[in-house]
């Protein structure tokens, strides 16, 4: 019995002192330490509500109306009491209230040495002063830890049990435990309500703060996963017109006869760097890959182009979607890399459509002009409610990606008739060579 008695004891006065270090710290430790209450912050819901010159004074709300609620409970004590002790009792109970703002658990130790001195000297609690120290309690719960909350009750519980000690000793008729009961049931409740509203308000700061995390790291997440797939289409591109640069390079000495030794070791040497950047591009395809063989539907089949559109349109419409398709301009063969990210972007741009418009008539315009490509997808406004969808906004990420590879301009806006509008513009030098061309070859 010994051998387990002494283990517990130690645990037990471990529990304990570790208790008292936690006060000493929260209590004790620097305790009139400056900690000034911090303005409002430029997001809060007060502050957006009101002009620009009116929310720089609002963010300071807080503070005013601490200072003015103090004024009114000084003035309210100085009527009630009169004369010079009413001005006394006046700066007794409002300095720690105002000390708040600047020295929270400094103004509790002045509040509760307020209130041992004046119950020692002129008897039991008063109202304004008990009245303070719960105010005071309340504010410094609201700043601090909510432990701390537990800890100012026990210790004001402490000080209350010493004073009415005190008074009944030299009071018979003062009632130690009615007054007590009732002061600390009343502080309990109070604190208690105080430290949760604060907790729900912490918890709730939190999940904001995760959410915006999560968000931040899906949206990081998507523009990988469209780079992976931009990556496998491009792949498609250069290994063709490499392939292309390697067949041309081993046919060219049999075209040229007789070859001279300088020309035939030139073309080999051009097909085996040819050959070599294949293998280098397939090496970092496969690095690249998404990790879900079945992400890409047939891995051989050839990329679209803008010649698949019309095919692509009436598939949509064939969904439900009611869509117009315009051309303007001299169509024209443009790079690889231009036609398809100009299918793709199209392509998500119709899908965000049926995913977020339902019932919405779409618009499809291909540009052809001389700079390069065009394109404008504009939908009008949902006629019935959208289903909630998790990826909202991240095909907006995907398109921007594939326009700024090819060092493009876009925009993806809300238009006034409540529908939404995605405009790209996709340069080609002349040639189909330049910022586009080099993508592609």
């Amino acid at each position: 019995m010994t051998d387990t008695y002494e283990p517990r004891l130690r645990s037990e006065m471990r529990i304990v002192r570790g208790a008292l270090d936690r006060l000493r710290e929260d209590l004790f430790h620097d305790a009139f330490a400056f900690r000034p209450l911090p303005p409002l912050a430029a997001d809060h819901r007060l502050v957006r509500v009101l002009p620009r010159r009116a929310a720089r004074y609002a963010r300071w709300f807080p503070h005013a109306a601490l200072a003015a609620f103090t004024g009114l409970v000084m003035l309210a004590t100085v009527s009630h009491e009169g004369g010079p002790v009413g001005i006394v009792a006046a700066l007794l109970v409002g300095v720690p209230m105002l000390m708040t703002l600047f020295r929270p658990v400094g103004a509790w130790w002045l509040s509760t040495g307020v209130i041992l001195c004046t119950s020692v000297a002129l008897g039991p609690w008063s109202p304004a002063a008990l009245f303070s120290h719960l105010f005071v309690m309340m504010v410094v719960t609201l700043r601090t830890r909510p432990r701390v909350a537990a800890e100012m009750w026990l210790l004001t519980a402490a000080t209350g049990i010493f004073t009415g000690v005190f008074l009944q000793a030299f009071h018979p008729y003062y009632s130690l435990s009615g007054d007590m009961f009732q002061m600390m049931l009343l502080s309990g409740v109070l604190l208690f309500a105080v430290a949760a509203v604060r907790g729900l308000r912490e918890t709730k700061q939190q999940v904001a703060a995760q959410v915006a995390v999560t968000e931040v790291e899906r949206s990081r997440r998507t523009v990988l996963e469209e780079r992976t797939t931009i990556a496998r289409e491009l792949h498609d591109v250069v290994a063709h017109h490499m392939s292309v640069v390697a067949i041309q390079a081993e046919a060219a000495p049999y075209r040229v006869q007789p070859t001279p030794p300088e020309l035939a070791a030139a073309f080999q040497t051009i097909r085996e760097n040819a050959v070599a950047a294949l293998t280098e591009l397939r090496r970092v395809l496969g690095v690249v890959r998404s990790e879900n063989p079945d992400a890409f539907a047939d891995p051989e089949a050839p990329q679209p182009t803008l010649e698949a559109l019309p095919g692509l349109i009436e598939n949509v419409r064939s969904a439900g979607l009611s869509v117009d398709h315009v051309t303007t301009g001299a169509v024209r063969p443009l790079p690889q890399g231009v036609e398809l990210s100009a299918y793709r972007i199209v392509q998500e741009a119709l899908s965000n459509v049926l995913r977020h418009a339902p019932g919405a008539g779409a618009r499809v315009e291909v540009s052809y002009v001389l700079g390069g490509l065009g394109l404008r997808v504009v939908n009008g406004p949902p006629n019935r409610l959208a289903k909630p969808s998790p990826g909202a906004g991240h095909g907006v990420l995907g398109m921007r990606e594939r326009v700024a590879m090819l060092s493009g301009e876009m925009t993806a806006e809300a238009t006034d008739e409540g529908g939404y509008e995605v405009a790209a513009f996709l340069p080609v030098a002349p040639g189909g060579q330049g910022a586009a061309g080099e993508a592609a070859a």
